[in-house]
């Protein structure tokens, strides 16, 4: 990066002028690290928070001016005492000896412009306070007011395992404030049809002489919608795409679908139908499965784009146009006569990325699909054609993950760049750059009302953006590690997230709040669903296995009072192993992608490999 770009670089760093006497670094700092550790039990693990922040900035301070020798003796006497979850940070760190090193290093420019966020109690500030005042520690009471950002609020002090939930992302916690915002979370009202009745079901209710059942039916799947959800945005908020004949009639097989739907639980668990990508020596780094379930796309490192078809029903591309222009428009089976059946075949190959693609997304007509690569690119492809129409370029870097939105028409992508962007697919730019995150965007995903994003990053935060104004207005802390899947639940109130530290978090959205811990895997989770109605959250991981949480049981007797939404003491209850329905082991086949077909068996996806 020229450092031209970047004006605020050397007024970054020219805070770390008011320097101290380099001497005495090891001094302060064992002071207080002295201070802390005899403090009463209830302040000590509020306070032990500043450890790393102050253990960063003072290295950095150092550094800055040169003090080489000094600070590699401050780096090795205490970079053994900070938390685990820190260690990849650290890494990045030691490696920062001479003071050009901070010119073009994002982390580091990062840790300096924003500033790391502590939740402390008021109690536990005024002892610190107090403290550094008397010792007159001007040096750390300077990088505080300079660095931290100290929300205080009244009341109990939290405790180390309520610290630890939240804790470990780059810039500290998120402040109370950054979760206050309202958010519509409800589902929008679906479009009322008549669902006609099957010639199959007709007879199978006659043959019985039983009079036909499925009018309550009917009722039931269409009444759903009719009520609006109190929490839900209003239906013309963001403008969607109207629906089309086409769309209209997938409704329809939905709701029929969804009528022969099993009902899961505890005592009923998915079966589970594990398509394995034999021999992907081309390395499979994405896959996709269409609502439908009847078409399945990988994307691969060696820039290709395939897919398959997953039903008897073979893959065919719309005629030439000399051709079309013989059929007889007027004709009932027009849909059949467009279709040449020479191109008949279960596989096509998409080509024209130059480097590996990392995501790819039906859209929920089936008509597109969109995949993104390293080449810095998303491409839409007709999935009519099987050609590409569309190269859109705004990322200069590798775009790390794409999705369209549930309603179709938008999209998401999000990249090295450390932005997701927001894009329609008749617009050459996005509509809007969400910008907050500190370090690349690796995963992104649509609320299912389409009104909000949700982000993940390898800042080990999760964002929730709203698609109107682009405003940030929910920021997830307490995964340790880089986070790699996104999952909402069908009713839109509550999100799951799955990260490199093994753990899968769940969030309350409108409160703001974490309210689950999910452990059991042993390696990165790159994928989370949840069944259709949402009763079951599955999980895929790098470890080889799926495994099946009772998201009902999760998500029941939340504590979401106002005191814990204002304070934080969050109380998470140690329940993984009552909430964890199944395990299920694969040879050696790393779980890429899940999803649920319209009737909850579920499918997952990966590819085999052999060491």
């Amino acid at each position: 990066v020229a450092v031209e770009d970047q004006p605020d670089v050397s007024a970054v760093l020219s805070a770390y002028n008011q320097q101290g006497d380099p001497t005495l670094y090891e001094e302060y700092y064992s002071g207080l690290k002295h201070f802390i550790e005899c403090s009463l039990d209830c302040h000590r693990a509020e306070l032990s928070q500043l450890f790393y922040p102050l253990f960063v900035h003072m290295y950095l301070e150092l550094v800055y001016n040169q003090h080489e020798s000094e600070a590699k003796s401050f780096f090795e006497r205490f970079h053994g005492d900070q938390e685990c979850y820190y260690q990849d940070d650290l890494r990045v760190l030691s490696s920062l000896t001479k003071k050009e090193h901070m010119k073009g290093n994002e982390t580091m420019l990062d840790f300096r412009t924003s500033k790391f966020v502590l939740r402390i109690s008021r109690d536990s500030y005024q002892l610190l306070k107090r403290h550094l005042q008397e010792k007159q520690n001007n040096q750390i009471w300077n990088i505080v007011q300079e660095h931290l950002y100290i929300d205080i609020f009244d009341g109990m002090p939290r405790s180390k395992q309520q610290i630890d939930a939240m804790v470990g992302s780059l810039a500290g916690e998120a402040k109370r404030e950054a979760n206050k915002a309202k958010v519509f979370f409800g589902l929008l009202k679906e479009p009322e049809f008549d669902v006609p009745l099957d010639d199959e079901d007709e007879e199978g209710e006659n043959e019985e002489g039983k009079p036909k059942k499925k009018k309550p039916k009917k009722d039931s799947a269409g009444s759903k919608s009719k009520k609006q959800d109190p929490n839900a945005p209003p239906q013309n908020r963001i403008p969607l795409p109207e629906l089309k004949d086409s769309d209209k009639l997938d409704k329809i097989m939905n709701v029929k679908e969804a009528a022969r739907r099993v009902r899961l639980g505890p005592d009923c668990l998915p079966s589970i139908c594990f398509y394995t990508f034999l021999n992907a020596y081309q390395g499979l780094t994405a896959v996709d499965i269409t609502d439908d379930s009847s078409m399945i796309v990988g994307g691969f490192a060696d820039s290709t784009v395939r897919v398959w078809s997953v039903t008897p029903k073979k893959l065919r591309s719309v005629k030439t146009a000399a051709d079309l222009s013989l059929i007889d428009k007027e004709s009932d089976d027009v849909l059949e006569r467009i279709m040449d059946e020479k191109t008949a075949s279960e596989l096509k190959i998409l080509y024209g990325h130059s480097g590996p693609v990392y995501g790819t997304s039906f859209s929920p007509d089936r008509n597109y699909l969109l995949s993104c690569s390293e080449d810095g690119t998303v491409r839409l492809w007709s999935l009519q054609t099987f050609t590409c129409l569309v190269g859109y370029k705004g990322h200069n870097y590798p775009v790390w993950d794409t999705q369209f939105s549930p309603y179709g028409y938008y999209f998401v992508s999000g990249g090295h760049d450390r932005v997701a962007r927001l894009w329609a697919t008749d617009h050459y730019q996005p509509l809007r750059i969400f910008a907050g995150h500190l370090a690349d965007v690796t995963c992104t995903r649509f609320h299912p009302n389409s009104n909000y994003i949700a982000t993940g990053s390898a800042d080990r935060t999760v964002r929730l953006w709203d698609v109107l104004n682009g405003n940030c207005v929910r920021i997830f802390t307490g995964h340790k590690g880089p986070i790699h899947s996104l999952a909402f639940s069908p009713n839109g109130r509550f999100l799951a997230t799955g990260a490199t530290d093994g753990r899968v978090l769940l969030w309350d959205i409108g409160h703001g709040l974490m309210v689950g811990e999910l452990k059991g895997h042993t390696d990165t989770i790159y994928a989370l669903r949840f069944s259709r109605d949402g009763e079951i959250l599955a999980s895929g991981s790098m470890d080889n296995t799926v495994r099946l949480w009772d998201a009902v049981k999760a998500f029941e007797d939340l504590e979401t009072d106002d005191f814990t939404t204002a304070t934080g003491h969050i109380n998470l209850p140690e329940n993984s192993q009552d909430l964890l329905l199944g395990t299920y082991m694969t040879k050696s086949t790393p779980v890429v992608h899940l999803h649920f077909t319209r009737r909850n068996l579920l499918l997952a996806a990966g590819a085999y490999s052999s060491q």
